[in-house]
């Protein structure tokens, strides 16, 4: 069955750096467009960032443009967020998140959520 596994959340301090990483199986990882999003207690779920199949092209948040850098490496099935500059307002649960697109038809998987946690 499918499954994105992600692992690297935990609790920094302000200004410091985090590499969360979501390592997928069960699907034709090298076909999806791979995303990050998050949501912070008491807010809606946010796109973060998002690196299309082939590694080609990234798109990211305006509030994380420049601190953050998404990448992936298909022969690992495994896609990355490099965090840098951690502030607070980072802190939330980040979620990986497949998709394909396929005529009509989306395929959208998500992972369990790892949470992220930067202190002040």
């Amino acid at each position: 069955q499918v499954q994105l596994v992600e692992s690297g959340g935990g609790l920094v301090q302000f200004g410091g750096s985090l590499r969360l990483s979501c390592v997928a199986s069960g699907f034709p990882f090298s076909m999806y467009d791979m995303s990050w999003y998050r949501q912070a207690p008491g807010k809606e779920r946010e796109l973060v960032a998002t690196i299309t199949s082939d590694g080609g092209r990234t798109n990211y948040a305006a509030s994380v443009k420049g601190r953050f850098t998404i990448s992936r490496d298909n022969t690992k099935d495994t896609v990355y967020l490099q965090m840098n500059s951690l502030k607070p307002d980072d802190t939330a649960v980040y979620y990986c998140n497949a998709r394909r697109t396929i005529g009509i038809k989306i395929n959208d998987y998500w992972g369990q959520g790892t949470q992220v946690t930067v202190s002040s």
